[in-house]
């Protein structure tokens, strides 16, 4: 299969990751275990920030940060060792604290959607170690890359 249809930069989801699921991966019945489901969806979130030109490094450097609020993840299809999985993600609400990220796991050659994850992130004060206000430049940034959900 042709991944480049299905990784569309113009409908705002970006491709994230990439992994091969290899045997360790997997449990006792020979899928992925869920802990590999995390792994793999948290790498892909930190690609996600620099993939619109922004970094945690940054944040930090003008003490304010992102924290995970909440994570949701669907398990639609099982996958087991060998199988290719691609990541593409997405920023898909903004609030005045936090943002929601979400993400999709799809099987690289056969495009078979796997898992699918919504994660909140708020702006977290590094010195008042509380929620903090959106920075307006990184708002600004985030406006113009958020979709909407079908």
């Amino acid at each position: 299969m042709n991944d480049s249809k299905k990784t569309n930069a113009a409908d705002g989801w970006m491709e994230t990751y990439r992994a091969v699921v290899f045997p360790w991966h997997c449990d006792h019945l020979g899928h992925l275990n869920v802990r590999w489901y995390g792994h793999f969806f948290d790498d892909a979130g930190w690609h996600l920030w620099s993939r619109i030109g922004m970094s945690h490094v940054t944040f930090k450097a003008r003490g304010v940060v992102t924290v995970v609020a909440s994570i949701k993840t669907d398990f639609h299809h099982e996958s087991g060792a060998g199988d290719l999985l691609l990541v593409e993600s997405a920023f898909t609400r903004l609030g005045g604290k936090s943002l929601t990220m979400s993400q999709r796991m799809t099987n690289a050659e056969s495009g078979v959607l796997c898992a699918t994850q919504d994660v909140v992130e708020v702006f977290f004060g590094m010195e008042s170690r509380k929620a903090a206000p959106m920075p307006d430049d990184i708002r600004t940034k985030l406006e113009a890359v958020v979709i909407a959900l079908d």
